[in-house]
C-alpha cells in the first residue's frame, strides 16, 4: 500500500489520460488530506478523480437544499464522512430522551438521502462510526439505551440494514479499519484539536484504499477468481514427499490450524461466488487424494471449478484456467507460498494480483484480510452456483476437442434459450450482470435494481433477458438487451451485455434474430447500436459490423454507431432453440 506522501505525489501529478470520475466529499470535519489521498489512490486504480469538497459542518444544508453546490456539481459518487467525534459532541448536548433517539434520527436523515429523487442515479458511500468508549456508564452502557456506546452500536447496525434496503448506498467500514489499526493509530487528539482532522496520516491511505475498493467494485472492477497452490499454501508439507498422512491440517495445536482456517476462508469465498481453482506442480492423482480422503480437509473437489495439477509451469496452468473461465486476468488472484513462483506469474501475466504471502503460514489469513481483495457491489443467490457452472464448462471444453468442426460441436450441445422481459424474479441478476460485465458490454452502462424496475414499467423501453442451457447444465440468465424507442420507426440498443462464459456458442446470432423478430412485430424499420470503447471491452469492438450492421457516424470523439435495416435482414445461423 502506498504511503500518504506517495499518494500526495500521485494527486499532484494527476491522472491525465485516465477515465475521469466525479466524487463529492461531504463531512463534518476537515477532509482536505483525505481528498488528496483519494485522488492519489484514484490514479493508482486507473482513474482521474475530480473531487468536490463541501464545506465541513454543512452536511444537512448540502443535501437538503435542492440548489446547493452538491447538486450543481452532479457527482458520480458521494462520500459522507460524519465523524464519531462530532457525534459524541452532539450526544453530549442532548437531553436524555433525545440521546436515546440519536441513532434513529441519524438513520432517518440517511434514509431521506437514499430516497431523494435527485440522487437516485448516484452511488453514496457512507462511513460508519468507529467506537469511542466515553466510560460514562462503563460496561453497563450496554444496558442503557441513552448511552453513547449503545447508540453508536445501534447506529452501525441500522446503517447496515439501510444499505441492504437501498442499492445505491454502500458502507465504508471505518470501524473495521480502527479494529485493525487501533484507535491510537487512526486518531490523534493533538492533531484534531489543532486541525479538525480526525484521521492520522498513516490511516489516510488505508481509508482511501477501502473507499476506492467500493468505487471500483461499483464500476465493475473486482476479483472473480482465486487460484491456489497446494503444498505449503493450502496445507503444510509436500504431498508428494510426505504422503497424505504427513501433511499438516486440523484444528489442534500446531501450524496445521493455520492451513485449515485458510481453507475455511477460501470455502466461504466459494460460497459467496468466487471461482476457486487449483494450480499445483504435482501428480494429479496424488494432489487430489486429500480432497477425497483427508478427514481434516475443509475443501472438497466439488468446491474447485478447475483443478490443474501437473508438471507444467504455473504460468501455463493459469493461462489454461483463463481459457476455460474466459475472464480477464485482472479479475484473478493467485496464492502461492513460493516467491519464485509468485514472481514468475507476476512477470508473465499482466494484471493478475499476486499477494506477497508472509513467510509464516500463521500470518497468511491476517495478511489476506488486510488486502480486502474481494470487494463486491452485488450479491445474488445465483452466485452460489458459479463453481458448478465452471466445472460444467470444463466438461464442454473437453467435449469440444473431440469434434472436427465448431458447428457439429454446437449442434451436439442441444442448447435452449428462454427469452423474457424484466421481472421481480430476474431483476437482481439483471442488475448484477450489468454491474459485473466489462468485456462483452457494448456501452458499459451500469444499472441498479431500481433502474431495472423503472425500465420494466416504461412503455418506450423493451427489456429482454436470455437464458441458456444445454445437455451439460443450466447457465441461467446470460444476456440482457435493453432497447429504447428513438422515434422514426427506430430502436436504439441502450445495452447489450452478455456473460463471457457463453461466448462462441452462437448466442450473439440467436439474440440478434430475436431482436429483429421483435422489431418487425412492433413495426420498427431500423435498429441502431452503439459501441463506446473502454479499457475492458475491446473484444466487442467489431460486434455490430460482424453481425451485418452498417457503420453510421462517430458520436463525440469515441462512440461509433451502426444501423441495421430490419426488412433486409437474413436470420443468422445458430443452434439454439427458443423455449
Amino acid at each position: 500500500m502506498k504511503t500518504f506522501s506517495e499518494l500526495k505525489r500521485n494527486a499532484k501529478r494527476g491522472g491525465k489520460g485516465l477515465p475521469s470520475l466525479k466524487m463529492a466529499m461531504v463531512g463534518d470535519v476537515a477532509t482536505q488530506l483525505l481528498c488528496t489521498a483519494l485522488k492519489g489512490e484514484g490514479v493508482e486504480r486507473g482513474y482521474d478523480l475530480d473531487v468536490f469538497e463541501g464545506e465541513f459542518g454543512q452536511v444537512e444544508h448540502l443535501f437538503l437544499s435542492p440548489d446547493s453546490e452538491l447538486y450543481a456539481y452532479n457527482p458520480d459518487f458521494i462520500v459522507i464522512f460524519q465523524s464519531i467525534i462530532k457525534l459524541l459532541e452532539k450526544h453530549s448536548l442532548l437531553d436524555t430522551d433525545k440521546q436515546a433517539t440519536l441513532a434513529d434520527d441519524r438513520i432517518d436523515f440517511l434514509t431521506s438521502i437514499c430516497e431523494n429523487p435527485q440522487l437516485k442515479d448516484k452511488r453514496i458511500i457512507c462511513f460508519n462510526y468507529p467506537e469511542i468508549e466515553d466510560t460514562v456508564f462503563g460496561s453497563y452502557s450496554n444496558k442503557v439505551e441513552s448511552s453513547f456506546t449503545f447508540q453508536v452500536r445501534k447506529l452501525n447496525y441500522e446503517l447496515m440494514n439501510l444499505s441492504a434496503k437501498h442499492g445505491n448506498l454502500f458502507v465504508c467500514d471505518l470501524s473495521a479499519i480502527q479494529n485493525k489499526m487501533g484507535r491510537d493509530h487512526i486518531f490523534a487528539s493533538n492533531i484534531y484539536v489543532s486541525t479538525e482532522m480526525v484521521l492520522n496520516l498513516d490511516a489516510l491511505p488505508v481509508v482511501a484504499s477501502r473507499t476506492m475498493d467500493i468505487v471500483c467494485a461499483a464500476k465493475g472492477q473486482f476479483k472473480k477468481c482465486l487460484i491456489c497452490d497446494l503444498d505449503n499454501t493450502l496445507w503444510g508439507g509436500v504431498i508428494g514427499d510426505d504422503g497424505m498422512e504427513g501433511i499438516q491440517l486440523g484444528h489442534g495445536l500446531g501450524i496445521g490450524k493455520a492451513f485449515t482456517e485458510l481453507q475455511e476462508w477460501v470455502r466461504k469465498l466459494k460460497q459467496r461466488g468466487i471461482i476457486i481453482c487449483i494450480a499445483s506442480k504435482n501428480d494429479e492423482n496424488i494432489a487430489k487424494e486429500p480432497f477425497l480422503h483427508h478427514p481434516d480437509m475443509v475443501l472438497k473437489l466439488d468446491d474447485i471449478a478447475v483443478f490443474m495439477a501437473n508438471w507444467e509451469t504455473k504460468v501455463d496452468n493459469i493461462l489454461h484456467i483463463q481459457s476455460i473461465l474466459n475472464i480477464s486476468f485482472d479479475s484473478m488472484v493467485f496464492l502461492d507460498d513460493n516467491p519464485f513462483e509468485r514472481n514468475m506469474v507476476r512477470e508473465n501475466i499482466k494484471g493478475i494480483t499476486v499477494p506477497e504471502l508472509p513467510e509464516d503460514p500463521g500470518d497468511y489469513l491476517e495478511y489476506l484480510y488486510s488486502l480486502n481483495l474481494f470487494e463486491t457491489a452485488s450479491y445474488s443467490a445465483t452466485d452460489k452456483n458459479r463453481t458448478k457452472q465452471y466445472q460444467v464448462e470444463a466438461k464442454r471444453m473437453s467435449l469440444k476437442n473431440t469434434f472436427e468442426n465448431e458447428a457439429d460441436f454446437l449442434r451436439s450441445l442441444d442448447m435452449e434459450s428462454e427469452v423474457s422481459g424484466f421481472t421481480k424474479f430476474n431483476i437482481p441478476r439483471v442488475a448484477q450482470l450489468s454491474q459485473r460485465s466489462n468485456q462483452f458490454n457494448l456501452r458499459t452502462v451500469r444499472y441498479t435494481e431500481s433502474d431495472c424496475e423503472q425500465m420494466a414499467s416504461d412503455a418506450r423501453t423493451i427489456d429482454l433477458c436470455f437464458t441458456l442451457k444445454d445437455k451439460f447444465g443450466d447457465n441461467g440468465l446470460v444476456s440482457i438487451v435493453i432497447l429504447k424507442d428513438m422515434g422514426n420507426e427506430t430502436l436504439f440498443v441502450d445495452s447489450w451485455i452478455m456473460s463471457c462464459r457463453v461466448l462462441k456458442r452462437g448466442m450473439e446470432n440467436f439474440t440478434l434474430n430475436t431482436l429483429v423478430e421483435i422489431a418487425k412485430d412492433k413495426g420498427y424499420k431500423h435498429i441502431i447500436g452503439e459501441y463506446l470503447p473502454t479499457a475492458k471491452n475491446k473484444m466487442v469492438e467489431n460486434h455490430y459490423s460482424s453481425l451485418g450492421f452498417k457503420r453510421m457516424e462517430e458520436v463525440g470523439t469515441t462512440c461509433v454507431r451502426y444501423v441495421l435495416d430490419v426488412d433486409d435482414f437474413t436470420p443468422k445461423e445458430n443452434f439454439i432453440t427458443k423455449k
